[in-house]
């Protein structure tokens, strides 16, 4: 889990953005970090010749695009101890010789100082972007960084040498520290946590510039690389020690025989099904029906907005704008919440019961839908069941349906209904923020809420609420596998692949509009699509939404949409735009809505509902 924090000035802070940590545990071999690697530092970081190319070249507009290269660059550089080890200045007497877990850097010669003379002229020659005092000092630490630096980015190598194979060459060159103070400054986490500027873009960068700082913490002119063979028992190298034992295990992987473990089948080609399966007509398949007796949601407390995106640019950003997230997205904030899912899940419950007048003992089953629960044993539907006094339910179990659970919970409800004949409580809840980690695509969209509904028998003769549903799952595996968490390939981050959600995205909702033009209308002449009220989709991208709606030929103004104020929650996401919708007084009395859902797994459905404003608890 990677949380976020709020700060004394009330900003949100994500410190795995600047505090990189990659969970080795999941890298068998050298390759598979070389690529993460790759992806993390070296896509987006120039090299040293390339800033001064572009620098002669006229390519920068302003101090801070030249600051950031500079500063990618200097992630780029650091990729492998910030990654895999802690560095330890000690007396040359005091190395260990033997051990097997005590590093020591190793350089090839190379000469930086006519590269950072030109990069100190290029920053004068440029103009302030937007703070010259915080810009200054920013490029005062970055460039003392760089300038100091004894190594070219690109010949670094991620397994150092131990101390008894760096002396096996007496002309290896290391580092050599002429002098050390060991209370030397540094920034502390919690001055790296509180920072803040009015500027989102330097806040950013002044974080990463400490961190960086961090990594040298020393008089840097002071600094030199010496031939091990030339060093004397006073003098003073920087050992490199392991992070943590993870990263032990695997240097010992790398450097031994260990048998990698066999590749996974690739898999069978998708093939449609031999007959397609028709949507539910609830009133004539089933005995029992479903009567909506309320509504209640839990939102996050905490707003972060798309400038606290851009205040927390991780070093593997693209940089984004505020307005050109919101384009991409539809999307101006996303909540998030400092409980966790089962406590907000429990709170919609609570309001849920209550506004239904339901006691616990009247509850026939739990259902509960979500698809970022770390909690296995027991499901999060049998500890809402135990939290709420419920004794004994016919069924409490989880589904794992992603941003199709509300009709994945529907379902099996309506289907739980004709066995219990009695209420079952349906959750849907989803917390976001704390595994998305460093991947910006995913810190776009998501959010964190909940929603309850309880879903009861309707009286004797009377029409069901839930009046069709569908469910579907699978697909080719490149869209089952659009979206992904835990993803080892992403330090465990959720990990969204877009052009393969926009495939299924397509491919669902055009399903889902043909099959509803092929139903009859309940009231007279024409399809179900036209008896329609209003449409209350899964908020998953609403630029995306939008534009394969168009193409399926639905009015826009039909469509709504509250994930500009709360970004994607997945399985709770259209619960809660519907009761937006009623907060908005969109829905102002009963209405048919269809709530279309489709996402990771490749899974996709819908619900037709007819739905009272009066059952939501406000």
């Amino acid at each position: 889990m990677k949380p976020f924090v709020v700060n004394r000035y009330g900003r949100i802070v994500f410190p795995y953005n600047f505090f990189p940590a990659l969970d080795f545990s999941v890298f068998e071999t050298l390759e598979q970090f070389a690529a993460v690697i790759r992806r993390d530092f070296e896509e987006k970081a120039p090299s040293e010749a390339d800033i001064v190319a572009r620098l002669e070249g006229g390519g920068y507009k302003g101090r801070y695009e030249l600051l950031r290269d500079l500063a990618l660059d200097l992630f780029w550089t650091n990729r492998y101890p910030f990654t895999m080890y802690d560095k330890q200045p000690m007396r040359w007497r005091d190395v260990p010789r033997q051990r097997g877990d005590v590093f020591l850097p190793v350089f090839k010669p190379w000469e930086g100082a006519e590269l950072a003379a030109a990069i100190e002229t290029g920053y004068r020659n440029l103009v302030p972007t937007w703070d010259e005092g915080t810009e200054n000092k920013i490029f005062r630490i970055l460039f003392d960084v760089f300038r100091h630096k004894k190594g070219a980015g690109a010949e670094l190598s991620p397994i150092k040498p131990t101390v008894a194979e760096i002396l096996a060459n007496p002309k290896n060159l290391t580092y050599h520290l002429l002098a050390w103070d060991p209370d030397y400054p540094g920034y502390s986490w919690d001055d790296v946590i509180e920072y803040w500027h009015h500027v989102p873009e330097l806040e950013a960068l002044m974080r990463q510039t400490m961190v960086l700082h961090n990594e040298y913490r020393w008089d840097r002119g002071q600094m030199r690389v010496i031939e091990v063979g030339q060093l004397h028992d006073d003098d003073f190298v920087v050992t490199y020690r392991s992070r943590n034992d993870d990263v032990g295990q695997f240097i010992r992987r790398v450097k031994g025989a260990r048998r990698v473990r066999p590749l996974r089948p690739k898999p069978a080609d998708a093939r449609a099904p031999a007959t397609p399966y028709p949507p539910v007509d609830v009133r004539a398949r089933f005995g029992v029906m479903p009567k909506l007796e309320a509504l209640a949601v839990y939102k996050g407390e905490t707003v972060c907005t798309n400038e606290d995106l851009i205040r927390n640019a991780a070093y593997s950003w693209s940089p984004m704008t505020a307005v050109e997230i919101e384009d991409k997205t539809g999307i101006r904030q996303r909540l998030y919440t400092a409980l966790d899912l089962d406590h907000i899940s429990l709170l919609a419950a609570e309001t849920a019961l209550a506004k239904a007048g339901r006691r616990p003992e009247e509850i026939g089953a739990v259902i509960f839908c979500s698809c970022t629960s770390s909690r296995m044993m027991p499901s999060l539907a049998t500890w809402l069941s135990g939290q709420l006094g419920m004794f004994q339910t016919h069924f409490s179990a989880d589904i794992v349906a992603a941003c199709a659970g509300l009709p994945f919970g529907l379902s099996e409800a309506i289907r739980q209904l004709q066995e219990v004949q009695r209420p079952v409580l349906l959750v849907c809840g989803e917390k976001f923020s704390d595994k998305i980690g460093t991947v910006r695509t995913s810190r776009m969209i998501f959010g964190d809420g909940a929603a309850a509904i309880v879903i009861g028998p309707a009286p004797e003769g009377a029409p069901p609420d839930v009046e069709y549903y569908q469910t579907y799952a699978s697909g080719p595996m490149s869209e089952v596998d659009s979206i992904i968490w835990p993803n080892p390939e992403f330090d465990n981050n959720i990990t969204v692949h877009g052009s393969q959600v926009r495939a299924l995205v397509k491919r669902y909702l055009t399903q889902m509009i043909r099959e509803l033009q092929a139903l009859p209308h309940p009231d007279g002449p024409g399809s179900l699509l036209e008896a329609i009220d209003l449409i209350v989709p899964h908020q998953a991208n609403k630029t995306m939404v939008v534009h394969y709606a168009k193409a399926a030929g639905l009015a826009t103004e039909r469509l709504y949409f509250n994930i500009d104020r709360v970004g994607n929650t997945s399985s709770a996401s259209i619960p809660l735009a519907i009761y937006d919708a009623v907060a908005d007084g969109v829905i102002d009395r009963p209405m048919r809505i269809f709530a279309p859902g489709f996402g990771a797994g490749a899974v996709g459905g819908y619900a037709v509902l007819r739905l009272d404003p009066a059952i939501v608890a406000r």
